[in-house]
């Protein structure tokens, strides 16, 4: 056995969910000696149960109420450059499988076997989002090995968000090696999508969408569409390649639709194609005061029940979309509503959804339900793995 540290499960804690592969141990499973809690954040231990029976090899953070990740099974296990790059040549030999080109999601954290590490490739460059306190103090060996799979020469790391201030990490995104030279045109659905890597959201573009926009894009030949909480036009821009009449797209942020109106010249779609900036519930109930109707409206909000203790408040939230977006679409046509908050399972969402519909005065067919693509993969144990619902109506 290595000479790490050791530490172990209360007497009460289950142990069989982790020998399941249930990846987490929480902070009230653990005894936190006074050893324990002296570990650095992101070193490395041996975790047993309490009858002292090894379970694997884990990092911790006694900061973090998910005090423990497992990164091996194997207790004896190093966490080498090696041990890291045959991770992720794993995890690439799976996407490319999936793909024809080096754009998609690399790295799904636990799901591939690296807890809290996100990697999006977007050929040449990728971003790296150390989101455990492991990946942070390890993040330069993380990045040799990335580069020494891929061959990558660009890496921005991405230290920004909720996960990280969990964690006790501060918040920095950087360019760690290579150059950027402005946006990165993405390729999806038959659209081109610009990704700005160091000042866009999370990682600059949201591949996790790709599957849900191109059954959108099925509903759009010839329709009007609506695309809300639009970002860099992503459900807009896949409608128009499909033989959409015309797209709206919505959002907050100003920098973002500037990327999807560059989008929608590359993709020479510009001049079926708009934009429209500020407050999407404000936006949603002028276009109804405005007597507006489309074809196909999609909604795709930030995280409204991120926890447990944000679900009510993230529901309403959800029915609120569902309601405001409701009369916008003409009779015959189609509604798409999606939620990226892990805390709100799909039953959740969706009876939410369809109260707001039903709220809105309109009668629905439940048609499609989507999720992350394949290039995101759920870990079985782990129903955080598997955040991102869609679910697509058509309204009578």
């Amino acid at each position: 056995m290595s000479k790490r540290p050791v530490i172990r499960l209360k007497p009460k804690a289950e142990a069989r969910a982790i020998r399941h592969g249930f990846p987490w141990v929480f902070a009230n499973e653990l005894v936190t000696d006074r050893r324990t809690r002296a570990l650095a954040a992101g070193s490395f231990a041996n975790l047993e149960d309490a009858e002292g029976n090894a379970l694997g090899l884990v990092t911790v953070n006694p900061v973090s109420k998910i005090i423990a990740r497992m990164m091996d099974r194997n207790p004896d296990a190093d966490i080498t450059l090696d041990w890291l790059a045959d991770r992720i040549a794993r995890a690439q030999q799976l996407r490319d499988r999936l793909h024809d080109a080096p754009f998609y999601r690399l790295v799904h954290a636990e799901a591939d076997g690296l807890p809290g590490v996100i990697i999006d490739r977007f050929g040449d460059a990728a971003v790296i989002q150390p989101n455990a306190a492991w990946a942070e103090a390890h993040f330069a060996l993380l990045a040799q090995a990335l580069q020494q799979v891929t061959g990558v020469s660009t890496i921005v790391k991405n230290a920004s968000g909720r996960s990280r201030a969990l964690e006790g990490l501060d918040e920095e995104t950087v360019l760690h090696c290579g150059s950027l030279d402005g946006a990165v045109p993405v390729q999806m659905n038959g659209a081109t999508y610009m990704a700005d890597l160091l000042g866009g959201q999370k990682t600059g573009l949201f591949f996790d969408q790709r599957d849900n926009h191109a059954f959108a894009a099925r509903l759009a030949s010839g329709a009007r569409v609506l695309d809300v909480f639009s970002h860099v036009g992503g459900f807009a821009l896949a409608a128009l390649a499909q033989g959409a009449a015309s797209a709206l797209a919505v959002d907050s942020s100003a920098p973002a639709l500037e990327l999807a109106r560059q989008g929608a010249g590359a993709s020479g779609l510009a001049a079926h194609f708009q934009t429209r900036q500020g407050d999407a519930f404000a936006v949603m109930e002028a276009l109804a005061t405005e007597g507006a109707q489309f074809d196909l409206v999609v909604c795709d909000p930030p995280a409204f029940a991120p926890s447990k203790p944000a679900l009510d408040k993230g529901l309403r939230a959800y029915e609120r979309v569902a309601r405001l977006a409701a009369p916008l679409v003409a009779p015959g046509g189609y509604l798409g509503l999606c939620s990226c908050s892990h805390a709100a399972d799909l039953t959740s969402f969706r009876n939410a959804s369809a109260r707001g519909i039903g709220r809105a005065g309109r009668r629905a067919q439940l048609i499609h339900t989507g999720f992350g693509g394949a290039d995101h993969p759920q870990l079985p144990q782990l129903a955080e793995s598997g955040y991102l619902k869609a679910v697509f109506f058509r309204l009578d």
